[in-house]
Parts: C-alpha cells; structure tokens; sequence
C-alpha cells in the first residue's frame, strides 16, 4: 500500500521555495517551473529561477529565484489528468 506524503510549500521573501510532497518536475526553465506534486499539477514562475535542491525520494525540492507566481492545476500543461489513486498507477 502506498502511503500518501506530506504536502508543504514555504515561501521566504518571494525568493526561496521549500516544496515537500514532489513527485516530478515535468520541465524547467529560468522562468518557470512545472512539477507534478501529491496534491495536482504546480507551476512556478518568476525570474532567474533555479532549482538548488532536489531529493525525488524524500519529495523535497528547493528553488531560489525571484518568484511571481504559484500556480495548482488538475491537469498538466499538456493536458495530462493527474492519475487518480492507487490503481491508475498501477494501469499506466
């Protein structure tokens, strides 16, 4: 049985992000940020954003940058559905 992991954003002055719950970073460039998390779909956004920490493991991820944005989504900027519960995962 899968166990759900925590979900926890931190923001510290628009420049530091502290994200627990990450299941995968779709794409990355300095001005945004798609990742697929265990609550939906998140989109960063800012300028000179970089990713300092990354543990896919553990579902931690650190970005600093200056951020202009946080954004969740159902779907992925594709239009990809979130996978819903244990089985979908399985089925993939």
């Amino acid at each position: 049985m899968e166990v759900e992991r925590r979900h926890r954003l931190e923001l510290t002055e628009r420049q530091k992000l502290l994200l627990e719950g990450v299941q995968k970073v779709e794409s990355f460039t300095d001005a945004q940020i798609d990742l697929e998390t265990n609550m939906g779909f998140l989109i960063l956004s800012g300028d000179d954003l970089h990713i300092t920490q990354l543990n896919l493991d553990e579902g931690m991820l650190v970005v600093e940058g200056l951020f202009s944005g946080i954004q969740y989504s159902e779907t992925a900027k594709g239009g990809r559905q979130r996978a819903k519960g244990f089985l979908n995962r399985i089925l993939k």
